[in-house]
């Protein structure tokens, strides 16, 4: 196969490549190894860290030939073959205390991540949440830079009953920090802060250009907001059925079935 005839497949994990169960079911598994025996690149594209697409990689068997896992909205790709990153960025240094200052004001959690842990302040009814399935360690800490030594590659925002009190942060985070920072939902409760020139669409870009596949060979799954800019940048944007109406209205593809009925099999053989 010629690498211009490479196609590329990236997909979000939770409501989209994943079951309610965090499963890949029977049916996708046997349509993703068509994919990728045919020489074809999978890619994980989500708003987890990289720590946890690699654990949901390892765990449910993805270790497919070609693999890439992008984490953090963008924020981070990586090389599974080459067992290192392409593309690496963070939320500058300087922005963290007066973000966490703002989160403090405002009510509502918020949390940093380094390479191997969760950074917060307190260990709360949404960190714990929020942990439920995200089983990355967590530091408790009275300075967050005591333990953030490095731009972390995003930010979460986490509120479970007050959806206005969370959007009254987002809208002060952006008078403070202007153009710096993109703030996008990945489902109701967690608001992903992330740096502007990052973005799920711009990891479609970045890889397709790495590997030298033409946009048109790239395809797209995904369901909430942060899934939008992917679907638009890909050559196909497929939508999930269960996937939120603004995000179907930005697709090329609406799938007959959802996550949890084999949703994404017929697109994954279709783009053979």
């Amino acid at each position: 196969m010629s690498i211009s005839a490479k196609k590329i497949f990236f997909f979000d994990l939770d409501g989209t490549l994943l079951t309610s169960s965090k499963q890949v079911s029977e049916k996708t598994m046997e349509a993703l190894k068509k994919f990728t025996d045919a020489g074809n690149h999978f890619c994980i594209n989500t708003g987890r860290a990289i720590d946890s697409a690699k654990a949901v990689a390892s765990d449910l068997g993805l270790n497919f030939k070609g693999s890439f896992l992008c984490g953090s909205d963008g924020t981070e790709i990586f090389d599974v073959d080459k067992g290192e990153y392409v593309y690496k960025v963070g939320v500058p240094l300087e922005l963290i205390r007066p973000i966490f200052d703002l989160a403090k004001k405002y009510d509502v959690h918020i949390h940093a991540y380094t390479e191997t842990h969760l950074v917060s302040l307190n260990d709360g009814e949404c960190m714990k949440y929020y942990r439920r399935v995200i089983k990355t360690p967590l530091i408790i800490t009275d300075d967050i830079l005591k333990e953030v030594k490095t731009p972390p590659s995003k930010l979460l925002s986490v509120e479970l009953h007050d959806h206005d009190k969370q959007e009254r942060f987002r809208e002060a985070l952006h008078k403070m920090t202007g153009d710096v920072l993109t703030t996008l939902y990945s489902n109701p409760y967690y608001l992903e802060i992330f740096p502007a020139e990052a973005g799920k669409g711009s990891v479609v870009k970045r890889l397709s250009d790495y590997l030298e596949i033409p946009i048109e060979n790239t395809y797209a799954a995904g369901d909430e907001e942060n899934d939008i800019s992917m679907l638009q940048a890909a050559g196909c944007g497929i939508a999930m059925i269960n996937g939120k109406d603004n995000v179907k209205a930005c697709a090329d593809v609406i799938t007959k079935e959802d996550n949890d009925h084999d949703g994404l099999a017929e697109y994954i053989l279709g783009a053979i």
